[in-house]
């Protein structure tokens, strides 16, 4: 065995040993190639899909915002309706109170008012209180 030999034969066994790997991933790769539906996706089409995500996630997103403000508008309207009541009752119910103190109050100057005006009608010659006072 000379030298030449030595060196040779590993490298047509690689040789060899490689060829037989090409022809089987040859074969198993066609197939792989011919079927789409296996294929991924393009980065347009990647795009494309995250763009109408982002769409419907906008949509539905939207929708609640507009769900939930009706809703506190709803709520806000019927707490003013009902605070509008209450005040507009007390209101009432403080306007009679102070119509009737004021009456009250009327009522008691006018009769502190005759009193004097019968105490000085009697002490004053020629009024009917004087002669009333007389008899």
């Amino acid at each position: 065995m000379n030298t030449f030999f030595i060196r040779t034969v590993p490298v047509v066994l690689a040789l060899a040993l490689a060829s037989i790997g090409v022809s089987a991933v040859a074969q198993t790769a066609a197939p792989a190639t011919a079927a789409p539906a296996t294929a991924e996706p393009t980065t347009t089409e990647k795009v494309k899909e995250a763009g109408k995500d982002a769409v419907d996630a906008t949509k539905r997103t939207t929708k609640k915002v507009v769900d939930a403000t009706e809703r506190g508008t709803e709520k806000a309207w019927n707490a003013t309706k009902r605070t509008t009541k209450k005040a507009t009752t007390a209101t009432k119910k403080a306007a009679v109170k102070t119509g009737e103190a004021v009456e009250t109050a009327g009522h008691k100057t006018a009769d502190g008012m005759r009193s004097t005006g019968k105490a000085i009608g009697e002490k004053v010659p020629g009024t009917a209180e004087n002669e009333a006072a007389k008899k």
